[in-house]
């Protein structure tokens, strides 16, 4: 927890420093804020026990950054960077959501305007002052007012990325107690979708005051928001984190209730009306002898989103079970239903039917097909992304590096001559791997949908991953990305509208035509697992699925460690009904090689 507050300080340290011009500066800060994150140690050990030289150990963090490190920990504050939000007064955060709206842009209009709050960068555009300023104009004005709104949203809620970890961490504070029997998380978040409101954590326990006397006194809280004998709330890290006690009897509905989606719960609940059945989240009962009075048989009100809803509390008829999440369902003669699937779009039909999909699962992941190293803009060799590969039981692995190109940071996209270059070592890796090593690239579509590196060498490479990096503010993108898709040598569309959660929207793209489109040229569409992409979505990958369309889920990774992000690209493809078969990289290499060919 305390690797990903301090890589947020530093993150935001960069960014200030870049919106007073200050060059170089903030990239260090960047990188070693992404180290510091994905670092395997407790950064607040290191710092502790072995001071700034120990934090200088760590890759791309040098000694003034370390000794920052070192003075937070020691402090509770970073004095310089204390300054910097003096002269600064702005909130950064929130301004930069809005696209195109970058740390220099924050300075610039804070200087010109004074604008140090969305509100007040609003209020700038709709007076027409910001066109005023040397350097914007009437378009960005304009750009600025159309993403205010989604900028405000994006702030109400957190990225499963950030919240899952944190719920992970809940649930390691809380579950080694004897007085806790049972844990699981709740709401939206167990059903991976790709924003959340808040963490929901669900704890069975027969001691409610003990539990929450516990997760109160956790040493990651900054703010205790409320705490009573059976739930609490508090905030970690500017998320808020429900819990809730429950009797071990009631588990099972409890977490069945708490886990929604709303819509799925009323379907499921006047289902059991028509059968004489009340669903609450204390049980199942049979009320079929009790509705004589006329009254409902389910609270068609309830809000099970998470954790403080509420339901009726009232305990009617013979209990049919609630222990158990599986008793919910059986009750009314269904499976389990993945909590994953639980949106009310054809789920609870699909159970009575017995058709449920086979839902792929992260154990049939059999490679990474979209990988970056030292060539572009990735911290490895391919040596040490093939072995992290290899260390996770993959069968095989693929590099892919960025191709030159529109949208490509800086001189990260390789030349066709680089990429030759590359061969090379890629085959000298592959003689001494362990698993199958295949090479390929990330090459970029432009705002046309042509591929941007030659096709004589997309034809030579083992797979080629085409992808927007520019033009993402395009008003419609369908035909752009199909022809893409349409291109001979293309065998995967990667993160196809190029959106970052909660920063930018992303290519406007009728995903039923793109799905159409790439089942006939057997072209995969991806689920990029970053957390900050999961891009496709889960209704795109539904629509791939449907269509017939082919899927990969690949992590992007640019570390070792980022490979284990694929966890969030499975149940990301799991919303959208993906079965193993519909995923291109959990076939065996034999398999990859038949759909690549």
């Amino acid at each position: 927890m305390r690797n990903a507050e301090v890589a947020g300080l530093l993150e935001e340290f960069a960014d200030l420093l870049e919106a007073q011009g200050v060059e170089y500066k903030p990239n260090a800060y960047r990188r070693a804020a992404e180290n510091i994150r994905d670092h395997p140690r407790a950064i607040e050990d290191r710092a502790i026990e072995g001071g700034a030289d120990a934090v200088a150990e760590i890759d791309r963090v040098g000694d003034a950054i370390a000794s920052k490190v070192v003075e937070y920990f020691d402090t509770g504050e970073i004095e310089e960077l204390e300054e910097l939000r003096d002269d600064l007064p702005v909130d950064m955060a929130a301004l930069t959501r809005v696209e195109g709206v970058g740390p220099k842009t924050v300075g610039a209009l804070y200087e010109e305007l004074d604008v140090t709050t969305l509100d007040e960068l609003e209020a700038a555009a709709e007076a027409g002052r910001i066109r005023e300023v040397k350097g914007f104009g009437a378009k960005t004005e304009q750009n600025i007012l159309d993403n205010i709104e989604f900028a405000r949203e994006a702030g109400q809620r957190q990225r499963l990325g950030d919240a899952r970890p944190l719920a992970e961490a809940a649930i390691g504070h809380l579950d080694h107690e004897a007085i806790v029997e049972r844990i699981d998380v709740a709401g939206s978040i167990r059903r991976w979708r790709d924003t959340i409101g808040d963490v929901d954590v669900l704890v069975a326990s027969d001691d409610g005051e003990a539990v929450v006397d516990l997760f109160t006194d956790w040493s990651a809280v900054d703010d205790v928001i409320e705490a009573g004998e059976q739930k609490a709330s508090v905030r970690v890290d500017g998320i808020r984190v429900d819990l809730r006690v429950v009797v071990p009897g009631e588990f099972g509905a409890a977490l069945q209730y708490f886990t929604g989606s709303k819509a799925h719960n009323v379907t499921l609940r006047n289902l059991a009306i028509d059968r004489g059945l009340k669903l609450n989240e204390y049980g199942v009962f049979d009320v079929s002898e009790l509705r004589s009075d006329g009254q409902s048989g389910a609270d068609a009100s309830d809000d099970a989103g998470g954790v403080e809803a509420s339901g009726s509390g009232q305990r009617v008829g013979e209990r049919l079970g609630g222990a158990e999440e599986s008793e919910m369902y059986g009750a009314l003669d269904l499976p389990v239903i993945p909590p994953e699937l639980r949106e009310d779009t054809g789920e609870i039909q699909a159970a009575l039917d017995g058709d449920l999909p086979d839902l792929l699962t992260r154990g049939e992941i059999r490679g990474d097909l979209h990988t970056h190293t030292e060539w572009s803009d990735g911290g490895n060799t391919i040596a040490e992304m093939v072995q992290a590969a290899a260390d996770r039981g993959y069968d095989y692995h693929c590099i892919t590096d960025h191709g030159a190109g529109p949208g490509v940071f800086g001189d990260a996209g390789l030349s066709d001559a680089e990429v030759r270059e590359q061969v090379d070592e890629v085959a000298g890796v592959r003689d001494d791997a362990e698993i199958d090593v295949f090479h390929g690239l990330e090459a970029n579509i432009d705002a046309d949908g042509d591929v941007t590196t030659s096709d004589d060498l997309l034809a030579a490479l083992d797979i080629v991953i085409a992808s927007p990096h520019a033009a993402l503010g395009q008003d419609e993108a369908t035909d752009r990305l199909i022809r893409a898709v349409e291109h001979p040598h293309v065998d995967i569309l990667g993160h196809p509208t190029g959106r970052l959660i909660n920063r930018r929207p992303g290519l406007d793209v009728d995903f039923e035509r793109l799905a159409e489109a790439a089942a006939a040229a057997e072209t995969a569409l991806e689920v990029n697992a970053n957390p900050a992409r999961l891009d496709c979505n889960g209704d795109a990958v539904r629509a791939a699925v449907e269509a017939g369309a082919a899927i990969a889920v690949n992590t992007d990774a640019h570390s070792p460690s980022e490979l284990d992000n694929v966890r969030y690209g499975v149940y990301t493809a799991r919303r959208g009904w993906a079965e193993t078969a519909d995923v291109v990289n959990a076939r065996d290499a034999d398999g990859l090689r038949a759909f690549l060919e």
